[in-house]
């Protein structure tokens, strides 16, 4: 089921975007918010303490190299990890740059999954529905071709589980394993705090905001 979370989520919110076609930015805020605080509060309460009980040396250098590498890949994507999304009025072809750099995020959040973490399948599952309402939703108004935008959702999609199945059955990326997570939990730490302090219109204190990061928080401690 962990290799199937993150796949089904991001076809949901596909689904959603085509269907229902949502114009509430403040529920899908909230939903962002929520997305964030459950990713980060899993990241500290289960990714980080098993990476330090690993006894591996440098750990903090492989979590910063992962912070430098998603500011890195935002240049590309520019922002598309933590639902920002800029472009052309009109699309006539896939944005190659922000196809590949989500992929490769993607990718890479798949690898703790097949470390015992099923718990982290179900937050990057959360954290992938509102992206992919919110990249289906920015294509469609930017008049994408419908089989352009079914053939970026299902790659962006099958990464995850990809990561997870290479993590599993590649020996050789098993002797980095620490490391590897190391650089993910890099990776989630600046995706789900960013979308935290985005998630509010001029920084301002939303009663609404709050609840959901308190409900992520304690949903990921009782996991």
């Amino acid at each position: 089921m962990n290799y199937l979370l993150p796949l089904l989520s991001v076809l949901l919110g596909y689904i959603i975007a085509l269907v229902l076609k949502p114009k509430n930015k403040t529920n899908l805020k909230l939903l962002l918010a929520f997305s964030g605080s459950f990713l980060l509060s899993l990241t500290v309460m289960h990714l980080l303490p098993d990476v330090y009980e690993s006894k591996e040396s440098n750990i903090g250098i492989f979590i910063m190299l992962g912070i430098l590498f998603q500011i890195i890949l935002e240049f590309f994507s520019k922002g598309a990890e933590h639902g920002h999304v800029h472009g052309h009025a009109n699309m006539s072809h896939i944005p190659w740059l922000l196809f590949i750099s989500l992929c490769i995020h993607a990718f890479l959040e798949g690898f703790p999954v097949g470390h015992h973490h099923d718990n982290l399948a179900i937050g990057i599952a959360i954290h992938h529905l509102p992206i992919a309402i919110i990249l289906t939703t920015f294509f469609i108004n930017s008049q994408l071709n419908k089989k352009a935008i079914f053939a970026f959702m299902i790659t962006f999609a099958v990464m995850t589980p990809l990561g997870t199945l290479a993590s599993d059955y590649l020996p050789v990326l098993n002797q980095y394993t620490t490391q590897i997570t190391a650089v993910v939990i890099g990776i989630l730490f600046h995706i789900s705090s960013t979308i935290i302090f985005e998630s509010s219109e001029g920084h301002k204190f939303n009663i609404a905001k709050v609840s959901m990061i308190i409900l992520g928080i304690l949903l990921a401690y009782f996991l």
